[in-house]
């Protein structure tokens, strides 16, 4: 009994025991905070590249994996791929729980139309103001459904407020960024003010990334510090002529990183810098009461400066820094207003501000006159009307604060107690080296971060981060760093490379941001249509120039269409006018012709304007209606040939061929070198006489095929004369024949054979001027081998063409085109 008992409690004491684990354990992983963050550097954009926003993008991802965030980034994104990215973003904030803090970093062109701003992907096309809705992403878009998650610290940051290269026209759009509310949880920062823009950096980073970077690296700093002092430091950096600006409505502390107990002692204490921001303007020095009002960035700080110092060199900047702000809260809350009587009343304070063609656009909408009517209700805003000393520097659509019209003084330096000094290894950044991948970031040389400030200890680590692993480094081995990635391992949290570690120092660390989810699908498939993300060429990737699809190179020629093709088995190709034929190039002029051939393909008989080719007076199709063909039927064979007659003779390579057919008078006499001539049915038909041991069809395997009509007439001394090689190239052959027909006195045809010309072209085509005032026959063909067999069909009728004038006889044309010759006309 005694024994059960003892049992008993032990096992309650063990069931305690694990229940108090697990609930630890739970209460653990409930309090560790996920990091997550979403990059994008757009630099590439078809009106002009941006210089440095890829590395800005570069050189924020790398501080925030050095900070415990899962970064995931990319550059030079389009509109498609930048929504796809952000859906997937969206859907791993939703993963990570309700205490996860996420960064958005933008970098790049950015645009305001109508009160929204709007972020340009590399493929926006804006002409007009009307555009910019459709072309671009608007940020809302971006900020609303992350502001309805369930997370601790949302913090979007704008790097995009650039001069604006779209829309360049009569109704210009608003310069830089629309005054903004952040949502609840949410921090909202621009590199700079709202109706201001920004210098592009002409260094490897642009200021306001790389002095973000440095703040985020210091240990201990509360978000709204790390913001405030970025706007000191790009306004020191820039000697005035870039003000960031940040509004915040995140209640709970946040720090990138934590401060350790062996960090060096202050400068300035944590009751100083409280002192400091309570302290009255007026009871600053001019100096300092203007870094003050920096600091402080609001309204009140600014007048109370231009009270308290009306005639300093600082007055003046200010005064343009209060005039930009005044406008922006004017149009913020008219637009909010959104009714006629509001953007009357904008118009009425700003006749030819920044956004008065946004309120002439929004009147137009509503349908309402441009011009207020008398007695309407004015509205009244929060803020009085600008005095006139200010309209001068909102009197544009943009304002620069480097603007030499203005030739505003610099800037004093920063003193300790707002600013400590630049850290030594960060005053100057090497560029990173080009990406090498389609949407990469680039890499920027890793700075580690001082030994006294490390990841807080409550984040969960990010996976197989190895910066996250080794913030602390001086010297890093590239070695083992390409381990761990190819492993997909990863050092744990706290493990760290000794600084005494064989390596190549700081600037061996290269590890990759990594893509999200949509853009790793789109790369795999560009880089295996086109790896490296280059322009292909013609011909490279096995594409062949026109999209021809090469032939096999397992098969002979001959197997693969079942025919020998020309120039194949050691055949020669085809001439024409003394020149070989390939793909369609070479060919005569021809203004019948179309002037162009899209792709290189080979026309088909008959196709691009061409005439059929003509064997015993008929076209040719596909190798049908031949003579002596084997595979027709003997009965067939003569009906198909009735009333035709062929002039032969015998066959020496390079001879031209001359078929005949019934002349005018119903009687077609021919006749070889030695054989009679016979008309009508008594004609016998002979085989064509070919080349290269081959049967000459439809001008194939032929040095030059000529085919023509007999006019039934044959020349006074009975021959005919021989050809003139006019084409640049070696004589083809000869045509020399008797006629003794029926009809066999009067002048007989002359053939001319036509000039070779270098144009490429689709058909062959030759030409026959008969000088008895027979009409000109023009006979167009393609050189493609042929099939012999036959399959009834309807012909195509022969293409003729009236020559204008007939020639008389026995004149012969002069050649033309030759050294001591006329010129041909076209």
């Amino acid at each position: 009994m005694i024994v059960m008992r003892t049992v008993s409690k032990l096992v309650a004491f063990f069931i305690a025991l694990s229940i108090f684990a697990y609930g630890s354990t739970a209460a653990a992983l409930a309090q560790n905070q996920r990091r997550l963050a979403f990059v994008i550097g757009n630099a590439a954009y078809p009106a002009g590249a941006l210089a440095t926003p890829a590395n800005d993008a570069g050189l924020i991802a790398q501080t925030l994996q050095a900070a415990g965030f899962d970064v995931v980034g990319a550059r030079d994104v389009d509109q498609e791929s930048l929504r796809g990215a952000y859906r997937d973003f969206l859907a791993k904030v939703t993963a990570a729980g309700p205490d996860a803090v996420v960064f958005v970093y933008l970098a790049g062109q950015g645009l305001q139309f109508e009160g929204e701003n709007y972020f340009a992907p590399v493929d926006a096309q804006i002409a007009n103001a009307a555009d910019v809705p459709m072309a671009a992403v608007q940020i809302s878009d971006l900020t609303k459904p992350l502001a309805a998650l369930p997370t601790k610290v949302n913090i979007v940051v704008l790097d995009v407020a650039r001069p604006n290269s779209f829309a360049k026209s009569n109704q210009p759009l608003a310069g830089g960024l629309a005054l903004v509310d952040p949502d609840p949880n949410m921090l909202i920062a621009f590199n700079a003010a709202p109706g201001t823009v920004a210098p592009e950096g002409k260094g490897p980073y642009g200021a306001y990334a790389q002095a973000l970077a440095e703040m985020i690296r210091d240990g201990g700093l509360q978000l709204g510090d790390v913001f405030d002092r970025t706007r000191l430091r790009v306004n020191e950096v820039t000697q005035g002529a870039e003000l960031p600006w940040n509004a915040s409505k995140i209640t709970e502390p946040f720090v990138f990183f934590d401060r350790g107990p062996d960090a060096p002692q202050q400068q300035v204490s944590s009751a100083e810098v409280g002192a400091m921001r309570t302290k009255e303007i007026r009871d600053f020095d001019a100096r300092d009461a203007y870094i003050a009002a920096l600091d402080r960035d609001t309204m009140r700080g600014y007048e109370d400066f231009l009270v308290a110092y009306p005639h300093d060199p600082m007055a003046r900047r200010v005064r343009a820094i209060l005039a930009a702000r005044r406008e922006a809260i004017t149009w913020r809350q008219t637009w909010l207003r959104d009714t006629p009587e509001a953007y009357w009343s904008y118009l009425d304070r700003y006749p030819h501000g920044p956004h008065a063609w946004d309120a002439r656009r929004r009147l137009e909408h509503f349908d309402a006159a441009l011009e207020p009517p008398q007695g309407f209700a004015v509205y009244a805003y929060d803020v009085p009307p600008p005095p006139p000393d200010e309209i001068v520097y909102v009197d544009r659509p943009v304002l620069y604060f480097d603007d030499p019209e203005f030739d505003f003084a610099p800037p004093p330096p920063v003193a300790v107690i707002f600013l400590p000094p630049r850290p030594r290894d960060f005053i100057e950044l090497a560029p990173p080296p080009p990406p090498v991948g389609i949407f990469l970031l680039p890499t920027p040389v890793f700075v580690p971060v001082p030994a006294w400030v490390n990841p807080p200890r409550d984040i969960s680590p990010p996976p197989n981060d190895v910066i996250f692993n080794n913030i602390h480094n001086t010297t890093i081995n590239n070695t083992t760093i390409n381990e761990n990635n190819n492993q997909g391992g990863g050092l744990t949290t706290g493990q760290k490379l000794t600084a005494g570690a064989v390596g190549l120092g700081a600037a061996a660390l290269a590890t990759k941001v990594a893509l999200p989810a949509f853009l790793q699908k789109k790369e795999t498939v560009l880089s295996k249509q086109n790896p490296g993300g280059l322009p292909q060429k013609p011909g490279q990737g096995g594409q062949q120039p026109g999209g021809v699809t090469p032939l096999s190179k397992t098969l002979p020629a001959n197997k693969l269409a079942g025919h020998a093709l020309p120039g194949a088995d050691g055949n020669t190709l085809p001439l024409v006018n003394g020149k070989p034929v390939l793909n369609g190039r070479n060919l005569p002029n021809n203004a019948n012709l179309p002037k162009q051939n899209p792709g290189g393909l080979p026309l088909k008989p008959g196709q691009g304007g061409q005439t059929l080719p003509l064997v015993n007076g008929k076209p040719v199709l596909n190798g049908r209606n031949l003579p002596n063909n084997p595979n027709l039927p003997k009965n067939k064979s003569g009906k198909l040939l009735n009333n035709q007659a062929t002039a032969g003779g015998n066959a020496v390579t390079g001879n031209p061929v001359v078929n005949g057919q019934k002349g005018a008078n119903g009687q077609g006499a021919g006749q070889g070198q030695n054989g009679p001539g016979k008309t009508g049915k008594d004609a016998k038909l002979r085989k064509l006489p070919g080349a290269n041991g081959a049967p000459a069809v439809n001008a194939v395997n032929n040095g030059s095929a000529l085919t023509g009509r007999s006019s039934g007439q044959t020349p006074p001394n009975g021959k005919f004369n021989k050809l003139h090689n006019q084409g640049g190239g070696q004589p083809n052959g000869q045509a020399n024949g008797q006629g003794n027909g029926a009809q066999g006195n009067g002048n007989g045809p002359k053939f001319h054979k036509l000039p070779a010309s270098g144009n490429g072209g689709g058909s062959v085509q030759q030409k026959f001027k008969v000088n008895n005032g027979n009409p000109q026959l023009k006979v167009q063909g393609q050189q493609r081998p042929q099939r012999p067999e036959f399959h009834a069909r309807p012909q195509p009728q022969v293409q003729r063409q009236a020559q204008p004038k007939p020639q008389p006889p026995a004149v012969r044309k002069p050649s033309c085109g030759h050294p001591n010759e006329p010129a041909c006309k076209k």
